[in-house]
This record gives C-alpha cells, sequence and structure tokens, in this order.
C-alpha cells in the first residue's frame, strides 16, 4: 500500500445518476458514520449572457457530512464546469434553487445572511429586511430582492437542467490512512452509481505550511514549469477538463530573479502576488501566496477521475515526492520546457525521494502513455 507522509485534501467531480443528486451521496455518506448533515451555500461564478454584466456570482446548495463529533468528513457541492452530461432542458427539481448576483460582494453578505435550510419562497426574507424592501416575485418562481431605490441586490431562482446531479467530493484534510479513509466515500458513490463526467477532473491540495520559503517555492515552480508537460502525460489528463493551462512566463521570471531566494516569506509573496496567478491552471498556488484563511495549500489540478482511490494516492505520492524535492538545500535552476519522452520521463524520476519500484511503475505507465499517444 503506497504511504504518504503529507496532509492532503482531495476533491473529485462526480456525476449523480438521473433522479438522483449530491444530496444523495452525503446522506450515504451520514448513514456510513453516523453523522449528520449541514447544508450550506457553495459560491461559484460562470461567464453572464447579460449586455453589460460580464459575470454571474452564484450561491448554490451544498452539503457538509459530519461525524457524532461535529468534525467534517466531506462536503458534496456543485461544479459549473460540468456541462456536457446535462440536459439543460429539463425541468427545475423540488426544491433545489440558486442564487445569482452580478456583485461577488453582495453574494458573500447573502451567505451570511441567508438560511439554506429554507425553500425557496422564503430565503431571500432576510435580504430584504436588510434593505429595507420586500422580496419581488416573478416569472418561473424566481425571486428578487431590490434596495430601495430600485438597484437588483440579488435573484434566486428555481435551479433547471439537472443541475443537483453534479457532485464534486471534498473530502476533510486528510493525514494518515489516505487510501482507506478515501475508498470509504468512493465505495459509497460508486454503490449509488455516481460516474465520472465527461469533463471531470481531480484535484489535490497538498498543506502548503512546510512549502512557504522563497527557495522552496523557487524550486518548485521550476520543477513543476519544467516537467509539466510530462506530468500531465503521467496523469493522463483530461482533454476534455476544463480551466487548466500553464503558468505565464512572469512567473518563472520572478523566482528566477537574483535575490528572490534570499527573500524572507512576505517578501517572497508580495513578488509572486505580483505575477496575478488565477487557481484556474495545472498547478494552483494562489491559496499559497495570498494568505487565503483556512486553506494554506498547494493544489495540483491535472488528474482525470477516479472512482478508486488507490491511482489518486499514488498520483498524490508522487507529487509529494515533488515538493518534498523542493524542500532540499540544492537549487533547482529554470530550464527549457520538457517534452514528452522516456528519457525526459527518467530525468525527473532520478531527482525524486521515490523506491526504486515507485519509479519502475511510474516509467512503465510513461511507456504505455507514449505508446498509445503514438498509435
Amino acid at each position: 500500500m503506497t504511504e504518504i507522509n503529507w496532509k492532503i485534501g482531495i476533491e473529485i467531480e462526480l456525476l449523480a445518476p438521473l433522479r438522483k443528486s449530491r444530496l444523495d451521496l452525503a446522506q450515504a455518506i451520514s448513514d456510513r458514520y453516523q453523522g449528520s448533515i449541514r447544508s450550506f451555500f457553495h459560491p461559484q461564478s460562470e461567464p453572464s449572457k447579460v449586455p453589460g454584466v460580464p459575470i454571474f456570482h452564484n450561491l448554490t446548495l451544498g452539503y457538509e457530512v459530519l461525524d457524532a463529533q461535529q468534525n467534517s468528513i466531506a462536503k458534496c457541492v456543485d461544479d459549473l464546469t460540468l456541462q456536457a452530461d446535462l440536459n439543460r432542458n429539463a425541468l427545475p427539481k423540488p426544491g433545489w434553487y440558486r442564487i445569482v448576483s452580478d456583485d461577488e460582494r453582495l453574494l458573500r453578505l447573502i451567505k451570511q445572511q441567508a438560511d439554506p435550510q429554507l425553500p425557496l419562497a422564503e430565503v431571500m426574507q432576510p435580504i430584504a429586511r436588510l434593505f429595507g424592501t420586500l422580496p419581488e416575485s416573478g416569472q418561473g418562481g424566481m425571486i428578487r430582492v431590490n434596495d430601495e431605490v430600485g438597484a437588483s441586490i440579488a435573484i434566486a431562482a428555481p435551479l433547471p437542467g439537472e443541475r443537483e446531479r453534479p457532485c464534486e467530493l471534498i473530502t476533510a484534510p486528510i493525514s494518515t490512512h489516505h487510501a482507506e479513509r478515501l475508498e470509504e466515500l468512493l465505495s459509497l458513490a460508486r454503490s449509488l452509481n455516481f460516474t465520472a463526467p465527461l469533463e471531470g477532473a481531480t484535484h489535490i491540495h497538498f498543506d502548503a505550511t512546510a512549502m512557504q520559503s522563497a527557495h522552496a517555492i523557487a524550486n518548485l515552480v521550476n520543477l513543476l514549469w519544467i516537467y509539466g508537460d510530462i506530468l500531465k502525460q503521467l496523469m493522463r489528463t483530461n482533454p476534455h477538463c476544463r480551466r487548466l493551462g500553464r503558468w505565464s512566463n512572469s512567473l518563472v521570471e520572478i523566482v528566477s530573479a537574483p535575490g528572490f531566494r534570499n527573500l524572507d516569506w512576505p517578501e517572497a509573496q508580495a513578488k509572486l502576488q505580483s505575477a496575478n496567478l488565477t487557481k484556474y491552471c495545472d498547478f494552483n498556488l494562489v491559496n499559497c501566496i495570498q494568505n487565503i484563511p483556512h486553506k494554506n495549500t498547494i493544489e495540483v489540478r491535472i488528474l482525470p477521475v477516479y472512482l478508486e482511490s488507490q491511482p489518486i494516492v499514488e498520483a498524490a505520492s508522487l507529487f509529494a515526492a515533488i515538493l518534498e524535492c523542493s524542500l532540499e538545500s540544492k537549487i533547482i535552476k529554470t530550464r527549457e520546457v520538457k517534452v514528452c519522452s522516456i528519457k525526459n520521463t527518467k530525468s525527473l524520476l532520478d531527482i525524486l525521494p521515490l523506491s526504486k519500484s515507485q519509479k519502475n511503475d511510474w516509467l512503465d505507465l510513461a511507456k504505455k502513455s507514449l505508446k498509445e499517444k503514438n498509435n
């Protein structure tokens, strides 16, 4: 069994079968652990078709499963990138709705003030009271709240198009027995006939506490820059997955600048923040460098969806080795991006603290992947 000496959190994008929802998986997990379910509003963003409003921000219904001691086990939330498998013309399912606004700050306020256990007809009442107005009913069950001069605050509306079926399964942080704890959750998803969506991915969040030094982050950026394409080939990244991509050259230039490695962490953070990174890339450093509360992580986003735990844990072990390599005292300098080849894959594996059997397994997988690619 592969072991990982790193705290990780895992996000697996799943799809509920017809007439099921992410709530069904949350309920199955709760039953398995004799726990409880806490409803909450999950924030997301999507492009808008309304002229002059480029982005609509959404709150959708999510579910956190708590054990008997009220510790988090997992969350089941929507993911707007999952689209292809859904019938967009399907009528809303009773009880499912979303809250939409063009102002992310207003949605954060609504998230704090609205009760996700209330039905659509009632959920906006406390928001209207905040602005001294009354909710207004509209077509199709829509509920609108305006302020006292008529400016739109937010709209709550039934959730159409089978949007209750996407389920991003988010584990609580796992420090030990990674495969066993993850398999308990995935076995429940399989028993309910949850499947892998066309655009689906698996994301692994690594605790970034040890990585918060200029030297370590520079080594990591250079390693992932040089070997990123090889790692995507090894992981068999889903070609349909959205919101992936390489970093801009500016990040590599920042960590390669003279004196960067001598900076203390706050100074290094300020330099890294000037790269204007986004989370929507192959390797997300935003949480690590932006001081986002309770989410100090480095996120690997290039894995496909796995319905079993072992390949996820094996991939996590590989990336944990990359992090450990970055922590070593040697300086890893930036070089040209390595193309996918057996020779270049071996050059990566040779510098990583992995067992001989692990290196051989990854090399065998590289040979298989390249053979399939060339056929």
